[in-house]
């Protein structure tokens, strides 16, 4: 089965002594893996860790992965105690030293600059792993799941437009035949072998007969195919042009058109498969 790059995952779960994790996963078009990371400053260290986790499930696409978690926020009191002693070091120096009797008061230590700050309470990442981990898991469960029912809509889509593909070849060889027998009923003899060297599409046709048949095969095979199924089109848009400009044929030329039209609807299709 083919998937889409495209889709939508999330896990959320209540854990004691943390508050609520929330994981969220949106997967987009890219050309390769890459994935971006919305983390709180504790779990910064983590990156790493999530990006593995993406990594073993997805082959191509821009991941977009955010982390909240939702719970009480808490502040402390942090106290630089080895900066409090250097100043009442240098402090007690000068009242030595100068003869200085006001005494220091608590308030006016605690004023002092960098002696006293809040300090808020933040995740540490390697203690929330644990938990993490698995909701990772689930949100990306989730992930594929969306980008393998939409893959699946594509790969119908694909199918139906590579027959329509198939019917017109099949239309155009029927009326090169029928073209080629009413041209040289026209020509004299001595014209006959230098026209149907110049006008020859039968190899043209069986390139993309090939093509067509190789694409609907990468289709029901499935996998990470998407880049495949890029180069395939394009051999076949190659094939289509040259049988538009070779072929003498109006109606030939016409449809070869109609066809260079459908496989250009194909590989934009084909952009969003992984």
């Amino acid at each position: 089965m083919i998937s889409s790059m495209t889709g939508f995952g999330s896990c959320e779960a209540e854990v004691d002594s943390i508050g609520r994790i929330c994981v969220e996963l949106r997967c987009t078009n890219h050309k390769f893996l890459e994935s971006v990371f919305h983390l709180p400053d504790g779990l910064l260290s983590l990156e790493d860790k999530l990006k593995k986790e993406i990594e073993a499930k997805i082959r191509r696409g821009r991941v977009f992965c955010a982390i909240n978690i939702k719970g009480e926020e808490t502040q402390g009191i942090f106290i630089n105690r080895k900066l409090l002693k250097n100043y009442l070091h240098e402090l007690n120096g000068i009242k030595s030293e100068f003869k200085i009797k006001d005494g220091l008061t608590l308030d006016s230590l605690i004023r002092l600059p960098g002696i006293l700050s809040l300090k808020e309470n933040k995740p540490a990442g390697l203690h929330i792993w644990e938990h993490l981990k698995p909701l990772l898991g689930r949100a990306l469960a989730e992930l594929l799941k969306t980008r393998r029912k939409e893959g699946k809509a594509l790969a119908d889509l694909l199918s139906n437009r590579n027959e329509l593909l198939k019917k017109d070849l099949i239309l155009i060889k029927q009326r090169f035949a029928m073209a080629i027998k009413n041209r040289l009923k026209k020509i004299g003899v001595e014209e006959r072998s230098a026209f149907l060297k110049s006008a020859d599409i039968t190899e043209e046709m069986d390139r993309l007969n090939f093509h067509i048949k190789n694409f609907q095969h990468k289709i029901v095979k499935g996998g990470p195919v998407g880049k495949e199924l890029d180069f395939i089109t394009q051999e076949m848009q190659r094939e289509a042009n040259t049988l538009a400009a070779k072929s003498f044929d109006l109606d030939i030329s016409g449809r070869a058109v109609q066809m260079k039209s459908q496989i250009e609807k194909i590989r934009e299709q084909v952009q969003n498969i992984e």
